[in-house]
């Protein structure tokens, strides 16, 4: 079952602190299987045996009217990033900035994950400085390096394999982000807070 909490509009912080607050609180409830935060939605897989859908309904919505955010959730990461790459100095022009200037607003945000999806371990990170908010490149690449530190829209991410992509290319970390031998495979979760470190430019 899916909770869209959205209406439409684009994606929303204080929303989805509520959500993440409100998969915590039904992580553990009778009858459901998985809870999985995504952009300003939260879908709930539950066993028909144990609960109907009817109750699942009501303890979505009720308990999206309650919840409120867990102040300093999730855990803190920093991630080393050697800036550079094939979209940097390009990126940089079109929003009338240096590439210096781009590298110190990327490295300066305080970055939350979202949400995780799309592929094993790729997070949505909300927290990216508006100055380089800007669309998804007309042509996606057919093959995104793993590794890539990326942004796309108003969201930054980083590539946990190689795959097609039309997100812009910042740089390149050596972080870790799917283990499939791993009890929890995603380094990243939901709710985590991200900082990017400056471990070199290339020029």
């Amino acid at each position: 079952m899916l909770l869209d909490v959205a209406k439409g509009s684009a994606f929303d912080e204080g929303r989805q602190a509520r959500l993440l607050a409100l998969a915590e609180s039904l992580s553990d409830a009778h009858g459901v299987e998985d809870v999985v935060p995504g952009m300003n939605n939260l879908m709930v897989t539950f066993d028909p045996l144990a609960v109907d859908a009817g109750e699942i309904e009501r303890r979505l919505l009720e308990g999206w009217h309650r919840a409120t955010p867990i102040e300093d959730s999730g855990r803190s990461h920093d991630i080393a990033v050697v800036y550079g790459g094939p979209d940097l100095q390009e990126f940089a022009a079109g929003l009338g900035l240096s590439a210096d200037d781009v590298v110190n607003l990327h490295s300066a945000g305080a970055y939350r994950v979202a949400a995780v999806g799309a592929m094993p371990g790729f997070p949505y990170l909300s927290g990216l400085d508006p100055r380089l908010a800007t669309p998804r490149r007309a042509l996606p690449r057919q093959g995104v390096p793993k590794g890539a530190v990326i942004v796309g829209g108003g969201q930054a991410g980083i590539m946990p394999i190689t795959a097609p992509s039309g997100w812009h290319i910042l740089g390149h970390t050596d972080f870790t982000l799917f283990d499939p031998h791993r009890a929890f495979p995603a380094t990243l979760r939901p709710g985590d807070r991200v900082r990017f470190t400056i471990a070199g430019v290339e020029r």
